[in-house]
């Protein structure tokens, strides 16, 4: 069994995170909470794209006011990231918040986290612990002399300690970092010693090339070890961007199903077409082909259809044309300039076959 199979399982309004269930994509609004009307719409951006969970900010009383009033607009779970006060937990768990993203040893005294654990147990909310490298406690940087896995795995171990204390349990965990061999180090070891679901992400990575990068090399690697229950890809850009980016990062570790998938070669000298225009120009054309197929756009009119014979469909370029293919066999020639309508024409002739 993988170490996703061994985790607790929790749920956020019926999403299933951890003890094996699919692994989930994650976003977070940038826009102002209170703003309901601009909130809810980028929640419906974010649905559209694939998300499964969405976080939004609460700093302040009125932003935890509106989780009523976007509740009842959209139909996505939403996380409450809160920061120090417990009274928003607190506001946000009697609004139907599904989610809390809260560090309970940051919120004061032992009275207050056994509020905010009743509060959630009573309601079935579940609370991320959420370990930052950049934000350790001053008395582990003093014990370690610097951010380490170990030094977060004790943070995170304190923190937990508090909600279990109170019988709380339904929890997950991140361990962040912006260097990514560090936030590596820091999820295995977190695998091997906490039960719980985790959730995986490379903080502060930049923008949406470098980014998504970065968030590919450390979510893509824990992934391939059987870590990691639910993932944010995080990048200076639209948060649209990173859903997408997330759902092809759990596509290329084979932990989600469905859509196209979509293959093409380098180009080389042997390349006699725009084959950087005909991939670009297939790739947009068949990225919201909700069918689970492989299609190849390749550049060699020799070799293509044989390397790219387990492909359902594609193209392979010759001189100023190219061949169509179906499972590696030959259906036709046709000009450069009609290769993309035509393969796209086969897919949509063939439908659901």
């Amino acid at each position: 069994m993988t170490k996703r199979e061994n985790t607790r399982q929790i749920q956020a309004a019926g999403l299933k995170i951890g003890g094996g269930a699919a692994v989930s994509v994650q976003s977070m609004c940038n826009t102002k909470t209170w703003d309901v009307e601009a909130t809810v719409a980028q929640i419906k951006a974010l649905r559209a794209a694939g998300c499964d969970l969405v976080r939004l900010a609460v700093p302040d009383l009125r932003s935890a006011q509106a989780i009523s009033a976007i509740k009842e607009q959209v139909d996505v779970p939403l996380v409450a990231d809160i920061h120090f006060d417990y009274r928003l937990a607190l506001e946000c768990a009697a609004r139907g918040i599904d989610k809390i993203r809260i560090n309970p040893g940051n919120i004061g005294g032992e009275d207050r986290v056994e509020a905010v654990a009743r509060a959630c147990r009573e309601r079935g909310i579940p609370i991320r612990i959420g370990v930052n490298a950049g934000s350790l406690e001053k008395r582990l940087l003093e014990k370690y002399g610097h951010p380490c896995p170990e030094a977060m795995v004790d943070s995170a171990r304190d923190h937990a300690a508090l909600l279990e204390k109170f019988g709380f349990e339904d929890i997950c965990l991140s361990m962040k970092a912006s260097s990514v061999p560090l936030t590596i180090a820091a999820y295995r070891l977190a695998a091997e010693t906490f039960p719980y679901p985790l959730h995986l992400g490379v903080t502060e990575t930049g923008t949406e090339w470098f980014g998504t990068i970065q968030s590919a090399v450390g979510i893509g690697t824990l992934l391939s070890e059987g870590i990691g229950d639910t993932v944010r890809v995080s990048l200076t850009a639209d948060p649209v961007k990173e859903v997408t980016a997330g759902i092809a990062i759990l596509k290329a570790a084979g932990l989600r199903p469905g859509g196209v998938r979509f293959v093409s070669c380098p180009t080389c000298g042997r390349t006699e077409i725009d084959l950087i225009g005909l991939a670009n120009q297939v790739e947009s054309r068949v990225k919201n082909i909700d069918r689970d197929i492989t299609v190849a756009v390749m550049g060699c009119a020799v070799n293509g259809p044989g390397e790219a014979r387990e492909a359902d469909y594609g193209v392979a370029g010759g001189k100023g044309k190219g061949l169509l293919f179906k499972k590696g066999q030959v259906l036709g020639t046709f000009p450069y300039e009609r290769l993309c309508d035509a393969l796209l024409e086969l897919i949509e002739k063939d439908g659901g076959k």
